[in-house]
């Protein structure tokens, strides 16, 4: 009788790393980051440059009031559209921006909501990651453990 091989949690582990997705480096948010932007070929900066795909930073308005501006067109800002009271207004729009494989303006590139927008995509990144491993230890003769009841 042949010896079973099992998919165990630190085989799956060794291949996310050799992938880029160490458990250890995903709390640091340089590199989640970077391995963010390297995966959806997208690129940050906080030098300003026309022709970038969005733009997004601080304004403020006649009375001393700070807003949000988050525009594909900065010679066309909508008032209704592309201008956010409160910075969280910006996330949705640097999401897409990144997984449209966007070059991208932030006028502070360490503020909470693009932080919080990188850990979400590395997140799914890492979910599609270890199906993939999953997937390529089954190719290599690997077997999921039966559940025990």
């Amino acid at each position: 009788m042949k010896n079973k091989k099992y998919i165990t949690s630190e085989l799956i582990e060794a291949k996310m790393s050799a992938k880029g997705f160490d458990e250890q480096e995903s709390h640091d948010s340089d590199y989640v980051r970077i391995q963010v932007l390297k995966a959806h070929e997208s690129e940050i900066s906080t030098d300003w440059k026309e022709g970038m795909d969005l733009y997004q930073y601080e304004e403020s308005t006649n009375d001393g009031y700070s807003v949000y501006v988050s525009t594909y067109d900065t010679r066309n800002v909508q008032v209704n559209e592309n201008i956010n009271y409160y910075v969280d207004g910006l996330a949705e729009d640097l999401k897409q921006a990144i997984i449209d494989s966007s070059e991208i303006y932030v006028d502070d590139l360490y503020q909470d909501y693009i932080d919080d927008v990188f850990q979400e995509l590395y997140i799914d990144l890492s979910l599609r990651t270890e199906t993939i491993c999953v997937d390529e230890l089954l190719d290599e003769g690997y077997e999921e453990a039966e559940l025990q009841s």
